[in-house]
């Protein structure tokens, strides 16, 4: 089995950045690499491993709920007001109806088997619309109005509505269940006369244990500072997350996904310095969790089971999206300060579909239900559809149907590495200069462009200064460049192009080269430079001799 994860892990990576270099998104090739090693293909994986399929999906699940609690904004839901509720209501219960009608006259489904198939594909994908619109916040597209904000809320809250109403129809369904429940004194009630009160007691168990394991990790972790780095932070925060899933499997009276969503969300308002570390540090476990998730989604899918129904399937996903859907967004942003361009993006942005299908679309086929097999493969569909198109659709038209407002710097994060360009001359000060930057190339994980700007022909101190370069960037990653011209015009020139996040120099004048004082070369970047410029005193130089 151990193989096997390798092959999912390190496949599914190099799948996936194939897939994004031909200009698609990455888990459209983790998808099909799934395909490929699943049993459709070349059965690769071991059956034992691909039962486990579906907890290796909850705690994919886990992860990537915890990041959007951590990236949702209290001030921007409050400023939408009722849209984010109604976000999480309508456009699910629209389309979950509509389905239901279309599966009645195409499929002869009976009303109640049309809406649990409704339940099925209404459900919203948090592994393509979490990261999509945690990355709008990063860039500032439509956060002005919570966007991003109201999206994530409400494909949270329409998640833990659908799945309640698909746990109590399957009950209704399923064959020798009763169709009522009994209490005592009451005798048997009707399971639908209690669904407004499961949703309630649902939500409100589900915030209510979000926040009391927030506050035991601000404790624990910001107060009493049981761990000392970043990995044991995430470790400690993850296990608590999925215990929190797990307990709800095992006492359905709340919404585990609900709770750990909340945690996040809690955490962010109790203590932000730890949101900030817990956020990179899920970053990083999204990284490898959603390969396994999408790997393991493509390896289960039953391609087999669209062959006959695709047509009809296409056909309901149509009227769902198109019709019920969207009269539920119109719905949810009517009387609200929307524009028609930010009402459109929720065609893009809200439609995707993946991580809910693929965890309860065979549910009813192994509960024996006769439109089981029908179920199952109009839920692949969706997926095989959907979850690329959502992933495609969510960065190509945000920019063009969203403003670009100002971003939040606590929700910013790094695509690459951060670039520093240390310029340093053939003197002494040289040697601080290039200590200071491998310095802050540690702490940070930085890449480092070494300028140096010849004046002179000096071959002995240019052999001298590379040999300092390489003893003091020996586990670094960097370039040296040689470049000649006016030395204040040059640095900036290179850090513009290099695009550097910083720039480090040496301030001193040098009394036997007049016309190259360093002392008015960092004051003119000073004035002229858009990129922040980190000096090195003279008594650095000193201190390092």
């Amino acid at each position: 089995m151990l193989a096997n994860w390798i092959g999912i892990l390190l496949g599914g990576f190099l799948a996936g950045q194939v897939s994004r270099r031909l200009g698609a998104p990455a888990l459209i090739g983790m998808i099909l690499w799934g395909i490929l090693l699943g049993p459709q293909v070349s059965q690769w994986l071991s059956p034992a491993l691909l039962e486990q399929a579906g907890s290796w999906r909850t705690l994919a699940v886990m992860v990537i709920l915890v990041k959007a609690g951590l990236g949702l904004d209290r001030e921007k839901l409050a400023q939408q007001g009722s849209v984010a509720l109604r976000l999480g209501i309508l456009p699910a219960a629209c389309e979950a109806l509509v389905v239901a009608i279309a599966a009645h006259y195409l499929l002869n489904f009976d009303w109640l088997t049309g809406l649990l198939l409704g339940c099925v594909i209404g459900a919203e994908s948090p592994a393509v619309i979490v990261p999509g619109m945690l990355r709008l916040k990063q860039l500032g597209l439509g956060v002005r109005k919570g966007v991003p904000d109201a999206i994530l809320t409400g494909s949270a809250l329409s998640d833990v509505l659908l799945l309640l109403v698909f746990s109590l129809l399957l009950a209704l369904l399923t064959p020798g269940d009763g169709q009522g429940w009994t209490l005592p004194g009451l005798g048997q009630i009707n399971p639908w006369i209690l669904l407004p009160f499961q949703v309630l007691l649902q939500v409100g168990w589900g915030a209510a244990l979000g926040f009391v394991a927030a506050r035991l990790l601000v404790r624990m972790l910001g107060q009493q500072r049981w761990t000392q780095t970043l990995p044991q932070d995430t470790l400690v925060t993850a296990a608590i997350a999925l215990g929190l899933v797990l307990a709800a499997e095992q006492l359905p009276i709340f919404s585990g996904y609900l709770a750990v969503m909340a945690l996040g969300y809690f955490v962010v308002e109790l203590d932000a310095p730890l949101a900030r570390r817990l956020r990179q540090g899920f970053d990083s476990l999204w990284a490898i969790a959603q390969i396994a998730l999408f790997v393991l989604l493509g390896a289960g899918l039953p391609l087999t089971a669209l062959v006959q129904l695709w047509q009809p399937g296409l056909l309901i996903l149509i009227l769902g999206t198109l019709v019920g859907r969207s009269l539920g967004w119109a719905l949810s942003t009517w009387g609200s300060n929307w524009n028609w361009r930010e009402r459109s993006f929720l065609l893009a942005g809200n439609s995707a579909k993946a991580t809910v299908q693929a965890a309860i679309g065979g549910v009813p086929l192994a509960a024996g239900l006769p439109e089981g097999q029908s179920i199952l493969a109009i839920a692949v569909l969706s997926i095989v559809l959907t979850a690329p198109l959502g992933a495609w659709a969510i960065p190509t038209f945000a920019p063009r149907l969203l403003s670009r407002d100002p971003v939040d710097p606590t929700q910013v994060s790094r695509d690459r590495p951060v670039r520093l360009l240390a310029a340093v001359d053939t003197s002494p000060l040289a040697i601080a200069v290039l200590l200071k930057a491998a310095e802050l190339a540690r702490r940070s994980e930085a890449e480092v462009v070494v300028l140096h700007v010849a004046q002179a022909s000096d071959d002995r101190s240019l052999l001298a200064l590379q040999e300092q370069i390489q003893r003091s960037f020996a586990d670094i990653r960097y370039q040296f460049w040689l470049r000649e011209g006016t030395i204040p015009e040059t640095i900036d020139r290179c850090a513009q192009d290099w695009g550097a996040d910083e720039i480090i120099l040496g301030k001193h004048e040098q009394p036997h080269l007049p016309e190259v004082r360093l002392g008015s070369v960092s004051q003119t970047l000073l004035d002229v430079s858009t990129i922040p410029v980190i000096l090195v005193e003279p008594v650095a130089a000193d201190q390092t001799s």
